[in-house]
């Protein structure tokens, strides 16, 4: 398929922006890892072999009788016993880091939160859960929830602000009235009596905050229909009969999707601060999923422990830095006046 000569020469204005270039990918490097978080970080063997046979633990629950235990509940694989019945006569195959998010280490040398270590490479938190384990969860829990966010909010936002610069008039006028109340609503407030009511869940707070962040990319769709409303090419579609929808999508979102497009990676910068935000505060997940934003909270609780506060810090750093980057590269790439 031919590309767009416009396209490429987006893409080079893209790629000459070497900062934000080598951003994009070194934070999907991140993504993609954080994906696979069950095969780097997990309290279950990767393999198994035990009497011939291949056993997969992360996708199978297998009780402890199989090993020739004594219970039929799932077998609990830090346990020195159970180790011990699974290598008499096979071997383990562990991942790289022997915690999953929620595993306590039982073990430690001192009491919790106990400081890095060649087990926890990054300490535990107040609780005796490996760092560096729920760092991984939780970064990928972070970045899939401002991509659902950014993504739905995208398409919601876009949707009204070319309804109501397409139709103009009292369409245009009773929206932007609605927008002017529905932003001023206290949304943190609203989550904070929520949550006395309802347990927050990631898809609960996916649909609260939809509720209050699609408003931000209204403005520039709504503004680049009405300037594209009244072109020649509208304006002769529409007389030619075409329908709405048509001319909207065909003929004038590509246009309005530049400015979508640019502010794309700001949104999802943002949605992730909203999350840890929200986590930090005692608003967001559920107690003990991975979240970043709890473990910045008890890096304030336990100050006497650095290496929480740390390492949620960089990690949040890293990654903003990082979508502020492709952001800033992909604002250039969209700019026409911008000079490689």
């Amino acid at each position: 398929m031919a590309v767009n000569p416009l396209t490429r020469e987006r893409w080079a204005r893209f790629r000459a922006h070497k900062r934000g270039y080598w951003s994009m990918w070194f934070f999907l490097l991140l993504f993609v890892v954080s994906l696979f978080a069950e095969f780097i970080a997990n309290d279950k063997p990767l393999l198994i072999r035990y009497q011939s046979a291949w056993l997969f633990p992360v996708f199978t629950a297998y009780p402890e009788t199989r090993f020739g235990g004594e219970f039929q509940s799932e077998a609990d694989y830090t346990d020195p016993y159970v180790a011990e019945l699974i290598e008499a006569d096979g071997k383990i195959y562990w991942p790289l880091i022997r915690f999953s998010y929620d595993t306590i280490n039982y073990n430690l040398e001192g009491p919790a939160p106990s400081p890095p270590d060649h087990v926890n490479w990054l300490g535990t938190d107040d609780r005796g859960r490996d760092v560096l384990a729920r760092i991984i969860y939780g970064f990928r829990i972070s970045v899939l929830f401002g991509f659902a966010l950014t993504i739905i909010s995208t398409i919601i936002g876009v949707i009204v602000g070319a309804c109501q610069g397409y139709y103009g008039g009292w369409t245009d006028l009773f929206g932007q009235r609605f927008i002017e109340v529905w932003s001023g609503m206290p949304t943190l407030f609203l989550l904070i009596i929520l949550s006395s009511f309802v347990e927050p869940n990631f898809w609960w707070l996916l649909g609260i905050m939809v509720l209050f962040s699609w408003m931000g990319l209204v403005g520039v769709v709504r503004a680049e229909f009405l300037r594209c409303r009244n072109f020649d090419y509208v304006r002769a579609a529409q007389a030619l009969g075409v329908g709405d929808g048509r001319i909207m999508l065909r003929h004038m979102l590509p246009n309005a999707m530049v400015a979508s497009l640019t502010m794309m990676p700001f949104i999802l910068s943002g949605s992730v601060t909203t999350l840890t935000s929200l986590d930090f505060l005692g608003f967001g997940l559920p107690a003990g999923s991975p979240s970043l934003g709890e473990l910045l909270a008890q890096g304030k609780a336990n100050l006497q422990a650095p290496w929480l506060g740390l390492s949620a810090f960089v990690v949040l750093s890293l990654m903003l830095s990082l979508l502020v980057f492709v952001g800033e590269a992909v604002r250039d790439a969209f700019d026409p006046h911008h000079q490689s």
